[in-house]
């Protein structure tokens, strides 16, 4: 259903790079959330609160919440489907809607090491329910950085699961990340150019995307950088991941009402952590647009703010100066579109 890549090359340039599958139109916005906001969990019976820290620009699915996004930290954050997520009811621990999981990660973590230090420490119920196409909000997050460094957060069994290593650079669905690593070590031994999986399955994904992920250029490559507009091993460098991330690609059209780890791929994005950069590619769209944090001002940032409709409007280059006033949804519109 999704799949992320964390590249990591010279001159200090570090890349996120995810997919976004899924069985229907999400209706995907892109959001500015402002800094020093108070906010309080759509759900639960002990609500967690929470003020931001940080600014950031998140894609948000069905006018509800989050999916993935970059703060003004570079700490990039992906959420992906994961049908094993257990998350359990600590009678203990304060409740958050799995709507503002991403956001509420973007608010408050600088890096992947405050973001691992918080949910190690913290008793947490994610409160999940039923997406407006059916489906069960089962998700992981992951976690990544303009320093490298990565972290994967599973629940299994009620438990929060926290995979933290910055070698930890591909991730996918279905199965939880321990054995996605047991996947990666199988094929370690086998010469990926003369047999890759190819199918579109998310273990397939998980070893294809990680062949590619580390045979690509760590530097400058003579054959090709003539092509880049600006010929730096930077555009280089995201011209290639998003090969890679392309390569993970379900065309539209294509799913599986019995698998939901199989569905056709909306949307791309990338996080460039060092230029401060973040990419949307739309399978909908024959042209990328990005959003250059530089130009936003965050200090003067005061209410949340939206680029509409970013699949069935066509959007080019930066469009950082392109957002619109917006409010976001309250509590009992979250309740009347999911079920908890």
């Amino acid at each position: 259903m999704c799949t992320r890549v964390l590249y990591q090359g010279t001159e200090d340039v570090v890349l996120t790079a995810r997919g976004m599958d899924w069985n229907d139109d999400m209706r995907s916005n892109m959001v500015i959330l402002p800094r020093n906001v108070q906010y309080i969990s759509h759900v639960g019976k002990n609500p967690i609160t929470w003020t931001s820290k940080y600014g950031s620009v998140a894609v948000f699915g069905y006018n509800a919440g989050g999916t993935d996004g970059i703060n003004e930290k570079g700490l990039a954050v992906n959420l992906l489907y994961l049908v094993e997520s257990d998350y359990g009811n600590d009678p203990q621990a304060q409740d958050l809607c799995i709507v503002q999981w991403v956001q509420f990660s973007l608010d408050l973590f600088a890096t992947v090491a405050e973001a691992v230090e918080y949910y190690r420490t913290t008793k947490l119920n994610i409160v999940s329910g039923t997406l407006p196409n059916g489906r069960s909000a089962s998700m992981h997050l992951s976690v990544s950085d303009s320093s490298g460094d990565s972290a994967i957060f599973e629940y299994q069994n009620g438990k929060l699961q926290i995979h933290h290593n910055r070698d930890y650079t591909v991730m996918t669905n279905s199965p939880p990340y321990n054995e996605q690593l047991s996947l990666s070590n199988y094929w370690k031994n086998i010469n990926g150019m003369t047999f890759l999986p190819g199918s579109i399955s998310a273990a397939d994904r998980f070893v294809r995307t990680t062949f590619f992920l580390n045979i690509i250029p760590k530097s400058v490559d003579k054959n090709y950088i003539s092509a880049l507009p600006e010929q730096t091993y930077h555009q280089q460098a995201i011209a290639s991941v998003l090969g890679v991330i392309r390569s993970a690609g379900v065309p539209l059209g294509i799913q599986d009402p019995e698998k939901p780890n199989i569905s056709s791929t909306l949307w791309r994005t990338l996080s460039d952590h060092k230029s401060m950069v973040y990419y949307f590619d739309s399978a909908t769209s024959p042209s990328i647009f990005w959003v250059d944090m530089k130009n936003i001002d965050f200090a003067n940032i005061t209410s949340a703010m939206m680029l509409p409709n970013i699949q069935s409007q066509l959007y080019a280059g930066d469009m950082s100066h392109g957002f619109v006033k917006y409010t976001l949804p309250s509590a009992q519109e979250i309740n009347q579109l999911i079920k908890f």
